[in-house]
């Protein structure tokens, strides 16, 4: 079978190229071995958002006045996960097919692999093989996979991964957690919330090290105060689980033990790529693909890597921004256009990904940062200044929740006067993401931001008085 474009895996990445090359009126093939909307879908950022939410209301009632005695009780696991159901449709992707069905996409499920330059090999569930050869491009679109460390006695333990953490139906009554990631801090606050006793172990100095260091510190502290244990710079040196249901033991260095339930091992994801074929086009199995700013894969013409698979930004939304722009790319080449837009913030360009890169972790407090943080603009050898604001102080915060903590900053680059990073930790801060992120892609001057009014009383206002902090 012939396609102008050959897309392999149907994630949220996979997706969007799909839907750009179909809207470019070019024929379209994707392939999907598991559920069509893929890993965000169904095991991670939408399951996980449904366990959260709940969770971070209550915690919100608690800090008001006059609903805070209401809320006091358990929260009710069991509805919590029906409502985690429905949002992933109780993973089934009919949905999902029915759209690519409606803007003409053709769906081959099964395994596939590339077969040489510009053809992907599919074999069905039921056996049945295929060949796919696309006349223009073919996009890889794999994503990860959770790694699990090679500790001595873990793959016997049977620990969850992120996809166990988000579909479990039972709660644990003592859950470990190994990792200071993202989806160790998503999963202890949820978890936490929904009964189970939580002990975090983080191997480095502390949670969320890709952040502001103040955010992995407000974080834990809000941990610590819901009941958590949040332990750092601690390792892990063997897992011991006797029989398929009894309890998990932890043993870490130095010899101390910790017992739990369920061991959630979050330490990290690897590349979809063992299996796909990559040894047939000159690329090595199991390793990252890299990529231009089109995403197209270097000295490769014809191929492409989207989404977490190159390794750019392992972010659902950064993998669907890059599938916008791959697909730009494809459509424009395809027409054979002469040159494409491939300059800083172009048409054709995933300058985001380097530049204005969005992150939201729906914790209590909630941790949201765009662009650079402190350290790396120093390290950028950006001539640069730290402008901080107790986030508390704004009115708009303590009428939002009794003892509101939180904490802002912004990065200026000074000899540009423009900001490089914004950092927000706080009770729904991650709702004052986007405006920092038009600020740093739009590389909008301090000068003009100060005539962005923020309205009163808001939790934004923190706009303002980062800009009078700066201006002393």
């Amino acid at each position: 079978m012939e396609y102008d474009v050959v897309v392999l895996g149907g994630g949220p990445a996979g997706e969007n190229v799909v839907d750009r090359t179909r809207a470019a009126g070019l024929s379209t093939a994707l392939v999907e071995a598991e559920l069509i909307g893929g890993e965000c879908s169904y095991w991670a950022c939408v399951p996980s958002k449904a366990l959260l939410r709940p969770a971070l209301a209550r915690a919100d009632a608690r800090r008001v006045p006059g609903l805070a005695g209401s809320v006091g009780g358990p929260l009710d696991a069991q509805a919590v996960f029906a409502h985690r159901d429905y949002w992933t449709g109780s993973w089934k992707d009919d949905g999902q097919v029915d759209w690519l069905d409606s803007i003409g996409a053709h769906v081959y499920r099964g395994h596939g692999r590339l077969y040489g330059v510009r053809k992907v090999a599919v074999t069905s569930p039921e056996g049945e093989h295929h060949v796919l050869a696309a006349r223009h491009t073919v996009v890889v679109a794999t994503g990860t996979r959770a790694v699990v460390p090679d500790v001595p006695g873990i793959a016997g333990a049977r620990p969850w991964t992120s996809r166990e953490a988000t579909s479990a139906r039972e709660v644990p009554g003592r859950l470990l957690i190994v990792g200071g990631s993202v989806v160790a801090a998503e999963m202890a606050t949820a978890w936490q919330a929904l009964g189970s006793q939580v002990t975090v172990l983080v191997r480095g100095a502390r949670m969320l090290p890709r952040m502001e260091d103040f955010a992995g510190e407000l974080v834990a502290e809000a941990l610590r105060e819901a009941g958590a244990v949040v332990r750092t710079e601690v390792s892990v040196e063997a897992v011991v689980r006797d029989g398929s249901t009894g309890p998990v033991r932890v043993v870490l260095e130095g010899g101390e033990v910790l017992e739990g339930d369920e061991l959630l091992v979050a330490t990290g994801r690897s590349p979809h790529t063992q299996d796909i074929g990559l040894e047939t086009v000159g690329l090595t199995p199991g390793d990252w693909i890299a990529v231009d700013d089109t995403c197209r894969v270097l000295d490769h013409d014809w191929l492409y890597a989207v989404g977490d698979v190159n390794h750019r930004a392992l972010l659902t939304h950064q993998g669907k921004y890059q599938a916008r722009i791959a697909g730009a790319a494809i459509a424009a080449r395809a027409a054979g256009s002469p040159a494409l837009d491939t300059a800083r913030w172009g048409a054709h360009a995933a300058t985001a990904d380097t530049q204005a890169l969005p992150q939201a972790v729906f914790t209590d407090p909630e941790a949201a940062a765009v662009g650079l943080t402190l350290a790396e603009a120093e390290r950028a050898g950006h001539r640069v200044r730290a402008v901080d604001y107790d986030l508390g102080k704004v009115s708009g915060a303590g009428l939002y929740a009794d003892g509101y903590r939180g904490r802002a900053r912004m990065v200026v680059d000074l000899d540009r006067e423009v900001l490089l990073g914004v950092t927000f930790v706080g009770p729904g801060a991650a709702e004052l993401l986007h405006a920092a992120t038009v600020a740093v892609a739009g590389e909008v001057p301090i000068g003009r931001l100060w005539h962005a009014v923020p309205a009163f009383p808001t939790i934004s206002e923190v706009w303002l008085r980062l800009l009078e902090a700066y201006r002393g």
